[in-house]
């Protein structure tokens, strides 16, 4: 394992959809304290906006890119699934390339 690394979500759909959630769950809170109920819908309206923005990003492909993987455990024909992970983010190839030479 030490050789793999994840992606581990950075993307622009992903940064889009934390960044509109976390504003959403702040709109809640605030009115929260404030004891508003329309503002605490509204934050939730918001909430669930960003987990649609989200999706909608990662469908036009501003997602996380996958890379089918096959097992390195079992005998052949076990039936053991192959495992969709994460491609390497950009650079990190050429990192490992210059640790390698030095």
């Amino acid at each position: 394992m030490a050789g793999r690394h994840y992606h581990h979500g950075n993307s622009p759909a992903a940064w889009t959809a934390v960044l509109i959630i976390f504003v959403g769950f702040s709109i809640g809170s605030a009115y929260t304290v404030m004891a508003e109920p329309l503002g605490v819908l509204a934050g939730a309206v918001v909430v669930a906006l960003g987990g649609v923005v989200g999706l909608v990003m990662r469908a036009m492909g501003l997602g996380q890119a996958t890379t089918l993987v096959k097992p390195t455990t079992g005998a052949a024909g076990s039936g053991v699934a192959a495992a969709t992970v994460p491609a390497p983010a950009t650079g990190e190839q050429e990192q490992e390339q210059a640790t390698a030479s030095s």
